[in-house]
């Protein structure tokens, strides 16, 4: 058992007895004997569980339990009051503080550990589901999903999109066994994440063997587009160096920029996702582009024109948009 309580009690003989039940049950243990004690103890170690005694010299148990919530960092951590005031009106205000249980003194060790062991399960299960929303949805997105019922959508003036497809997918996937498929697409698209994270980019969807991005949502930054562009360039650095029976890994990618909308969709099987005219001349330009080049609009060519290589295409019929000047980025100037 790996998990770590902060036991906070001026009392040596309660502190005392509280070690001895809690190390018996496997747990790790951290002390301190007053609330101020106690924060200090939080800025170097995260617990997963706090055992906070109610009466204390200095700030009481119920202002350092609030004191802890206010901090974004330890909030979620589960505090269980050790109190001799088993009074409602005192429960409740230990609730309001943020508690999640109390134990009443003189504790008995079993109802002790029933409690502990509950909360800290639940914490455990909590953090699990947490970062399993976060794997579907973008932090801020995920916090509104939490707080907020009803639809979640947010226009975005300036975004770049961009559409990554690989070449002649089909007859590779004919030739290979359904786990070889996967773990080939698996390895690209996870080297396709870590470059996403590294640009502070987000991932919006794959489908298929194709690869979708966006910059500038749902948190506002500005140098969206030159990060998009470093992460086209490094895509196709990845997929040169991906080995395989089926021979070379090409990419066509296309990119775009301008206003998405943008919001979660579904109740169950739920996603975050983009819409728009920018998001459709991306796939466009994505679809008419050649293999192992980025193909891009005339915006993008204008705006990143300083710190990036261009080759003018010419103009092109896109579907829905008509003909349009578009380019090839190269790499950098």
């Amino acid at each position: 058992m790996n998990e770590r309580i902060l036991v906070v009690d001026d009392t040596p003989a309660n502190i005392q007895a509280l070690s001895g039940i809690l190390r018996g049950a496997g747990y790790q243990l951290s002390i301190a004997t007053d609330g101020m004690q106690a924060l200090d103890v939080l800025s170097r170690i995260r617990p997963d569980l706090i055992l906070l005694d109610v009466m204390m010299p200095g700030i009481d148990g119920l202002e350092t339990c609030n004191r802890i919530k206010k901090v974004t960092d330890w909030k979620e951590i589960p505090i269980i009051f050790l109190t001799a005031k088993t009074e409602v009106a005192d429960i409740v205000k230990g609730f309001e503080s943020g508690a999640v249980d109390y134990v009443g003194k003189p504790f008995n060790a079993h109802e002790l550990l029933a409690r502990v062991n509950t909360h800290i399960t639940i914490s455990r299960l909590n953090r699990e589901n947490q970062r399993l929303l976060l794997n579907v949805l973008p932090p801020r997105i995920a916090e509104c999903l939490k707080l907020q019922t009803g639809i979640i959508a947010e226009r975005f003036e300036d975004a770049s999109v961009l559409f990554a497809d690989i070449v002649g997918f089909t007859p590779i996937a004919g030739r290979l066994s359904p786990v070889e498929l996967v773990e080939l697409l698996n390895g690209i698209f996870s080297s396709f994440d870590e470059l996403a994270k590294k640009h502070s980019l987000e991932k919006i969807k794959t489908i298929g063997d194709s690869y979708m991005i966006a910059g500038g949502l749902p948190e506002a930054h500005p140098d969206h587009l030159p990060a998009m562009g470093h992460m086209a360039l490094e895509m196709l650095e990845a997929a040169r160096k991906v080995k395989h029976s089926s021979g070379e890994i090409k990419l066509r990618i296309g990119m775009h920029v301008g206003a998405v909308v943008a919001g979660v969709i579904g109740k169950h099987k739920f996603i975050y996702d983009i819409w728009g005219s920018t998001v459709n001349i991306a796939s466009r330009l994505e679809s008419h582009g050649t293999p192992g080049r980025i193909h891009v609009s005339q915006e993008v060519c204008l705006r990143l024109s300083k710190e990036f290589a261009f080759e003018a295409r010419g103009s092109v019929e896109l579907k829905g948009h008509g003909m349009m000047n578009t380019f090839f980025l190269n790499g950098l100037i």
